[in-house]
């Protein structure tokens, strides 16, 4: 016991200056338009770093680190290497005061974490094949909202195709999001929040909705409260065709979330051929037209995604066609009436917000 509790405080950072004094020293203040909102509480902190488990001795990524209170809660876990990815400049100088203080632990990265090679900043020998456990390797952070959805989305794209984070194996992520969008990524078939986000995140991984934070811990304080999401990629994903050809199927049958499903499929094909190519794909899908989006399950939406694949393969110019496409080009060729015609207007766009 004396030598574990030797090592485990050897883990501990130096005494520092608190995140709030770093606020004030380097004059730092959230940036609006950036979607940054600060999280000062190390027992929140800890407590997100808990999430995702042990750290002792691991590799992690933390996104958008801003004043570092998330990013000390991770090196007093224990983690052996962190290396953080900011894009605002202002935060670096503090960020480096505290990997002065690691002793090398921390790995600075100024940029974008949308852009960044995650693939090239672990050393390769910490990858597991896929069907192990997870690697010793965590993705961790406060993000801000404004990137949070896209994030996930590209980082899920990832997650399908194997690649980025998720070369090294199946690499855990454990983030914050807006409640609402916590909801979305963990809802279950029939619910309120079920949604396009909800599917794409559970068939490739299991999601876990951990705990949610009071909008008022944060400064400034945002008009919403906060999820903390934990995910872990599954062994074999619950569709097996591509994740663009699933994303399409499902953006398509979510647009309409409160019509019967066989409207949003209808929008997978032209025009000319919709009613045809729609029946023809619910029919092989097996699933019942008159479903809401959803009341669909994952198994219904893979029996979807494979019967779409299947007309694809047929056909292959299907894979191209993009609905809203042909709704503009109708309406460019609607401005090209004569005098004689009734004025061109633009189709009211039968989209609604997923």
């Amino acid at each position: 016991m004396m030598a574990a509790s030797g090592k485990l405080a050897s883990f501990r950072l130096p005494p520092l200056p608190t995140v709030g004094e770093l606020i004030k020293l380097y004059k730092l203040r959230a940036e609006k338009q950036l979607s940054q909102n600060f999280l000062l509480d190390l027992r929140l902190t800890d407590k997100i770093v808990r999430q995702a488990g042990s750290l002792k001795d691991a590799h992690v990524c933390e996104v958008g680190p801003g004043p570092g209170g998330l990013t000390r809660s991770i090196i007093n876990a224990g983690a052996a290497d962190l290396l953080v990815v900011e894009k605002d400049s202002r935060f670096i100088p503090g960020l480096k005061l505290l990997s002065e203080a690691a002793q090398g632990r921390v790995r600075i990265v100024h940029g974008d974490i949308l852009t960044y090679r995650m693939d090239r900043g672990f050393p390769v020998n910490i990858s597991k094949p896929w069907g192990e456990d997870p690697p010793n390797l965590h993705i961790i952070g406060n993000l801000p909202f404004n990137i949070s959805t896209p994030l996930i989305i590209k980082w899920l794209e990832h997650m399908a195709n194997r690649t980025g984070p998720f070369a090294y194996g199946r690499t855990q992520l454990t983030l914050t999001f807006q409640k609402e969008v916590a909801e979305r990524l963990t809802a279950s078939t029939a619910s309120k929040q079920r949604s396009r986000l909800s599917i794409m995140a559970q068939y490739l991984s299991t999601v876990h909705n951990c705990f949610t934070i009071p909008g008022r811990a944060f400064v400034p304080k945002p008009e919403v409260d906060v999820g903390v999401v934990h995910f872990t990629p599954l062994v074999q994903p619950q569709i097996q065709q591509p994740f663009k050809m699933v994303e399409k199927v499902v953006r398509n049958v979510f647009q309409f979330r409160r019509k019967h499903c066989h409207k949003g499929v209808e929008k997978l094909f032209p025009e000319a051929r919709r009613i045809e190519l729609t029946q023809e794909m619910m029919q092989k899908a097996d699933v019942d037209p008159t479903l809401r989006p959803t009341d669909l399950t994952i198994p219904h939406i893979r029996a979807l995604a494979d019967a779409y694949a299947h007309l694809c393969t047929r056909e292959p110019d299907l894979l191209s066609f993009e609905f809203r496409e042909e709704l503009r080009l109708k309406h460019l060729s609607g401005r090209g009436n004569t005098p004689m015609d009734m004025p061109a207007s633009t189709p009211p766009s039968p989209l609604q917000p997923c």
